[in-house]
């Protein structure tokens, strides 16, 4: 029965390793290619920028040129203002634009841009030209989904705000799971998308 086990277990693992090795190899696919390098600069750029419009730390203010940092900036670059988001700690406003900076909420936008436009890279590669990753056809239309769909993470509230909707307490708090819904979306995708390649 132990040799069962460990037979499976084995094999399970096999299992995990194909689809990570997989993985990788559908995204150095579609990072050889200009197209893909394009879609992963161009959307994770973009996304990025919207990630910090929508936490309201970038945006346009009277033009002058300006750092300032707060007092004690380690302890406070800890400190969380919300879910999944924390204190800035310093103001850079370079010309009209004004960018509040706390580091983990960069990093953190850094991560989901990077996820979000991998996604779209192969999307795009696989639509365009799947013998590139070596994925079967189909896999582009799923990668690219939790792509286009991730932005209301981080801004869902903001979003409510503008439209002028009245949230409740249940509202706002379902967007607190958004996040982690998306990064385990993101990467889920990636991973199906590594169950679609074919083996040389």
């Amino acid at each position: 029965m132990s040799a069962d086990s460990a037979a499976d277990r084995a094999g399970v693992t096999a299992s995990i390793e194909r689809l990570f090795r997989n993985t990788a190899v559908a995204i150095r696919g579609a990072l050889t290619r200009r197209d893909g390098r394009v879609t992963l600069g161009g959307s994770g750029l973009a996304y990025f920028l919207l990630y910090l419009v929508g936490l309201r730390h970038l945006g346009f203010g009277p033009s002058g040129y300006e750092v300032s940092v707060v007092s004690n900036p380690l302890t406070r670059a800890f400190r969380q203002v919300g879910p999944f988001q924390w204190e800035p700690i310093a103001l850079v406003v370079v010309g009209p634009v004004e960018l509040l900076v706390a580091p983990l909420n960069v990093l953190l936008g850094a991560v989901l841009a990077l996820l979000v436009g991998l996604n779209l890279a192969v999307s795009v590669v696989a639509w365009r030209g799947p013998s590139a990753c070596r994925l079967g056809p189909g896999a582009g239309t799923a990668a690219g989904l939790p792509g286009l769909l991730s932005g209301f993470a981080c801004c869902g509230p903001t979003i409510l705000l503008v439209v002028g909707v009245q949230a409740s307490a249940g509202i706002l708090a379902l967007f607190q799971w958004l996040l982690p819904v998306t990064i385990v979306a993101l990467l889920g995708t990636l991973l199906w998308v590594g169950s679609r390649v074919e083996a040389a």
